[in-house]
């Protein structure tokens, strides 16, 4: 098993239809211990239910747009009760509905900058509070989540192309600042996927129809696919992997039309 004797915190999980789900389904078959984080105390009961099927795993509450100290806390105790991690993934992005509704040029100003503090500041932030407060074992991987939207116009992704790009970009300077001491960063760019997240993009059901007629593969991607990937990018095997993207999507972003 890949992630055998490994604690993996995954951050953002919230259904069985998310691609967070999937990651921890597939860490979890290959013998990893599981921790999560999830958003609003108000889902405790929801995602306690969700994650029982997980043996040993454990939930914290956490926004993804807490301040610093929020994070600091939360970490901190996960570090108390769990000991150091050896995984974190980064399931977590958010824009407001308007913004994916209308035209990217009408994009306010706060909207941009809540699309890009969630979606990928949040990544650097947590990836620094792992750091500061040696929460991470020697070799660890953090793995993010971004899609084809951060390198080519897709209608209806407006400001989400714009964090995802921040994001993949983030990777890259953190691959390098936590590559110093032998830990890996990269990021999953996966296929569109009905979870409740991308219900928000508009006429997301003829994307789905594009990728399968035009991708390689001519299949969509599944949660399961993508963890799978996501769990080899937390094993050992990917150990000379770090600040890339990598495509789980049949293969379309290669197709030019």
């Amino acid at each position: 098993m890949l992630l055998e004797n490994k604690t993996i915190l995954i951050m953002g999980i919230r259904n069985k239809w998310s691609i967070a789900y999937g990651i921890a389904k597939s860490a979890y078959e290959n013998g990893a211990k599981l921790l999560f984080t999830y958003m609003g105390e108000e889902n405790k009961e929801k995602i306690e239910a969700l994650i029982s099927e997980f043996k040993g795993s454990k939930a914290y509450v956490l926004d993804a747009a807490s301040e610093d100290e929020v994070v600091k806390e939360v970490f901190t105790k996960i570090k108390e009760e769990n000991g150091k991690i050896d995984g974190l993934v980064h399931a977590i992005a958010h824009a407001n509905t308007e913004d994916l509704h209308n035209d990217f040029i009408y994009t306010s100003k706060e909207g941009y900058s809540h699309a890009v503090d969630v979606s990928s500041y949040s990544f650097v932030l947590v990836a620094r509070m792992a750091k500061e407060l040696d929460m991470l074992n020697e070799n660890a991987s953090l793995v993010t989540l971004t899609y084809h939207g951060s390198t080519k116009v897709l209608d209806g992704y407006n400001v989400m192309g714009v964090a995802k790009a921040a994001l993949e970009a983030s990777v890259r300077y953190l691959a390098e600042n936590l590559g110093k001491e032998g830990m890996r960063v990269n990021a999953v760019s996966a296929g569109p996927i009905k979870t409740l997240s991308a219900k928000g993009i508009k006429d997301f059901s003829s994307v789905l129809t594009v990728v399968e007629e035009k991708s390689p593969l001519h299949r969509n991607v599944t949660t399961e696919q993508v963890g799978n990937v996501s769990t080899f990018l937390l094993s050992n095997m990917s150990d000379a992997i770090t600040g890339q993207v990598i495509y789980a999507d049949s293969g379309y972003n290669i197709m030019g039309v």
